[in-house]
C-alpha cells in the first residue's frame, strides 16, 4: 500500500510532461488522480495509465486561462471523489508567435497579462477553490510548480514574474491556513518537455543560433550538465504530498540538477 492510499489529487496541466509524470507517481503511491488541461486526448491517455497502475483516474478538460473553468474543475473533482487532498498547480508555461513578443523592449501587452494569469493567477484560483475542502478534511497539500526562473533572472518577463509570484503567494498563504495544510513550490530547471524543446526550436533563428546549441547551453547551466527528465520530479512531489512530508511547508524545493547554484 502506497503512501497516498485513500488520498485524492488534482494535477493541472496533467496531460503531458511534468504534470503527467507527477500524476502517475501519485497514482503509484495509491492516490486517485484527476488531471486537467485543454487537450482531452492527452488527459484520457493519462487516465488510462493511472488505471494500469491500479488506481482511479479522472479527466477534466479545463482552460487554465478561464477562472470560472478552474473553479468548476476543482468542484468537479471534489464532487467525484468526495475530497481533495493534493493540489498540484502545474499548468503554466510560455507561448508566443514571435520571440520578440515576450522580450522587454518589444513585449506584447496582452501576452504579458495572459502569461501572468497562466503562470500565477490560475494557481490562485485553483488553490482558493481547494482550500475550504482541505480545511474541512483537516488535511491538504498544495504544490505549485515553479521554475529555475522562479529564483533566478534571465527568463521571459511575464513567465519569470509569474513564477516568482508563486513563491510570494506560497509564503503568504502558509501563515493564513491551518498547519495541517502545507504549501510548497517545487522548481524544475531545464526539463525534457515540450515547453523546453519548443523553445530550443522556435528561438534558434531569432537568436542566430541552432536548437542544438541552445540545448547545449541549457545543459551547461546546471552542475550535472544535463537536461532533467520529467519523471525525476514525481518522487519529490509524492513525498511532499504524503503524511511523511507534513513538516515541509513554505519551502522552495528544486529538482533541477543543480541549476545555477
Amino acid at each position: 500500500m502506497g503512501r497516498l492510499a485513500g488520498r485524492t489529487a488534482l494535477v493541472t496541466g496533467g496531460g503531458r510532461g511534468i504534470g503527467r509524470s507527477i500524476a502517475l507517481e501519485l497514482a503509484r503511491e495509491g492516490a486517485k488522480v484527476a488531471v486537467s488541461s485543454r487537450t482531452k486526448k492527452e488527459l484520457d491517455a493519462v487516465v488510462a495509465e493511472v488505471g494500469k497502475l491500479g488506481s482511479e483516474g479522472y479527466a477534466v478538460v479545463c482552460d487554465a486561462l478561464d477562472r470560472e473553468a478552474i473553479k468548476r474543475t476543482v468542484a468537479a473533482v471534489i464532487d467525484r471523489f468526495g475530497r481533495l487532498d493534493v493540489l498540484v498547480n502545474n499548468a503554466g508555461g510560455v507561448y508566443y508567435d514571435k520571440l520578440e513578443d515576450i522580450l522587454a523592449l518589444t513585449s506584447d501587452d496582452q501576452l504579458f497579462e495572459d502569461h501572468l494569469f497562466f503562470n500565477l493567477t490560475s494557481a490562485y484560483y485553483a488553490t482558493r477553490a481547494a482550500l475550504p475542502q482541505m480545511v474541512k478534511q483537516d488535511y491538504g497539500r498544495v504544490i505549485h510548480i515553479g521554475s529555475g526562473y522562479a529564483k533566478m533572472g534571465g527568463g521571459p518577463m511575464a513567465y519569470s514574474a509569474g513564477k516568482h509570484g508563486l513563491i510570494g503567494m506560497m509564503k503568504a498563504t502558509v501563515y493564513q491556513i491551518p498547519p495541517t495544510i502545507t504549501v510548497n513550490v517545487l522548481c524544475p530547471g531545464w526539463t525534457d518537455t515540450k515547453l523546453a524543446n519548443d523553445y530550443f526550436e522556435g528561438a534558434a533563428a531569432t537568436l542566430g543560433t541552432t536548437s542544438q546549441a541552445l540545448r547545449a547551453q541549457a545543459e551547461s547551466e546546471n552542475v550535472q550538465k544535463r537536461i532533467v527528465q520529467p519523471d525525476e520530479l514525481g518522487p519529490m512531489a509524492a513525498l511532499i504530498a504524503s503524511e511523511a512530508g507534513k513538516a515541509i511547508t513554505g519551502q522552495v524545493i528544486s529538482v533541477d540538477g543543480g541549476y545555477k547554484v
